[in-house]
């Protein structure tokens, strides 16, 4: 058996201070100025849905209606700022993801809540997948605190591990409860919450090497007293760190995939055949740029049918020619009439190298080729969902940006452990688990490695049968 480790371009480290960020790859300029977009995730009861109802309520995002609405006996109950199903609010848990926006003075926020329940790990994935950032908290009261080697929850375990999977540029472990450790009219429980911090932190951090998880910060909170939340308690818990509002107004958005070449999924066909213009194609082809830019004059290649042709135009989201970077939508015309549709993919092309031989016959052509290579077969790290387990042999649909194509399992390679981080030989996946699996699809797909892009490296699959959203699926 073998350690389980994710390959980065750089090397891991944990720190306990916030992280200065990943680099923007088409500038060098780290991003700090755009909408922050993170979300909570932990174990069950560990403080999530409080967490956010008291960023809220000390960044002073509510309005006092909403407060009403939320309160009993004259005390707001900060957890039902987002549980809004009728469900979550009968039972006190978090079933669905919830979005909230709040601001600052200095930057603007969109947290999700991400549900704790195993069962609801799918809620999770759903909203890790476009998250620039995670929070995961960890409840002081549910862990051995007094031992320097206490042991994790599980799923605490499984969000860190699921938010590193999914690219989560920034994690912050937040070490909830502390308070309730210490009765301040009990002179001998002084010390232990400083004590419990101590033996917390390091077995994060012990965790996170372990799993190569590079953490942002750790830091001591109080959710239900505001303790470290927004405003810094200075020293409390031997930490004399920034508050969680602080790390979270420094840490970096996500950067677009722009150093890649052109890739655009095609969402929508729009037609205006009725123009009399023939020097160009007549249909706009509108979807969000995956990587590199869109300009004109490009030379793409279609897939599936293969075909080439140029750009003859490109307009922004407000219908104005422009060029559009990756992770912002676009319509594009060709200079002529090809068979598109929805779920077809345009792909630079690149002339080959100049070393590259050419026959006789060739005279002055350059031979080309799409930039990125379709492939069939590929070797993936899945998040199973689904209560039927995964197994070698069985065909799914798998959505690859909007384009539907059958997948069948190949081979379990490995399922991970999440508790001792080591490999293991498995001819099934259960519900929850995370594993390397062997696909082999119906139709070639432009695919990237995860690890380079978010759009190109991902695929959901679907169970043919029920239609169940059954595994998230990163490509290695």
């Amino acid at each position: 058996m073998t350690a389980f480790t994710i390959p980065k371009d750089e090397p891991t480290t944990v720190r306990a201070e916030p992280v200065e960020a990943n680099p923007s790859t088409s500038s060098g300029r780290t991003d700090f100025v755009s909408a922050l977009r993170f979300i909570t995730c932990g174990s069950v009861d560990d403080g999530k849905s409080t967490l956010i109802g008291r960023l809220l309520i000390d960044s002073r995002s509510v309005l006092l209606d909403q407060l009403a609405n939320v309160s009993k006996s004259g005390e707001a109950d900060l957890a039902q700022f987002t549980d809004g199903l009728s469900a979550e609010r009968e039972q006190g848990i978090t079933i669905d993801v919830a979005y909230r926006y709040f601001n600052t003075a200095n930057r603007k926020f969109i947290i999700g809540d991400a549900p704790g329940h195993e069962q609801y790990t799918r809620n999770m994935v759903t909203a890790a997948s476009s998250a620039d950032a995670a929070v995961v908290l960890v409840d002081a009261t549910k862990l051995q605190w007094q031992s320097p080697n206490l042991e994790l929850l599980p799923q605490t375990r499984r969000h860190s591990l699921l938010a590193h999977l999914l690219r989560v540029n920034s994690i912050v472990f937040a070490v909830n409860k502390l308070d309730a450790l210490e009765d301040t009219a009990k002179p001998e429980t002084a010390g232990q919450a400083a004590l419990a911090f101590a033996n917390i932190s390091h077995a994060l951090e012990a965790f996170a090497q372990a799993a190569g998880i590079e953490v942002a910060a750790i830091v001591p909170i109080s959710a239900l007293k505001g303790h470290n939340v927004v405003e810094a308690a200075e020293g409390w818990c031997g930490y004399s760190g920034p508050s969680l509002l602080d790390i979270l107004e420094l840490l970096p958005v996500t950067p677009a995939d722009t150093a890649l070449p052109l890739a655009f999924p095609v969402q929508w066909v729009e037609k205006f055949s009725s123009s009399s213009d023939t020097s160009q194609g007549r249909r706009v082809f509108w979807g969000r740029v995956a990587t590199g830019f869109a300009r004109v004059g490009q030379t793409v290649k279609l897939l599936p049918s293969g075909q080439s042709a140029c750009i003859a135009q490109v307009l922004g989201h407000t219908r104005q020619p422009a060029a559009v970077a990756a992770g912002h939508s676009a319509g594009i015309v060709l200079d002529r009439e090809v068979d598109v549709s929805r779920g077809d993919w345009l792909l630079a092309v690149e002339p080959a190298p100049t070393d590259t031989p050419m026959a006789e016959d060739d005279f002055d052509t350059v031979p080309a080729s799409a930039s990125l290579a379709p492939s069939r077969e590929l070797k993936v790290t899945v998040a199973w969902m689904d209560d039927e387990p995964l197994v070698a042999g069985r065909v799914y649909w798998a959505l690859h940006g909007h384009r539907w194509v059958k997948a069948r399992v190949k081979r379990i390679v490995h399922k991970l452990d999440i508790n001792t981080l080591v490999e293991e030989a498995a001819t099934a996946l259960a519900a929850n688990a995370i594993g390397h699996v062997e696909l082999l699809l119906q139709e070639p797909i432009a695919a990237r490695p995860f690890s380079q892009s978010r759009v190109l490296g991902a695929l959901v699959l679907v169970d043919t049968a029920s239609h169940k959203t059954s595994g998230a699926v990163l490509i290695n």
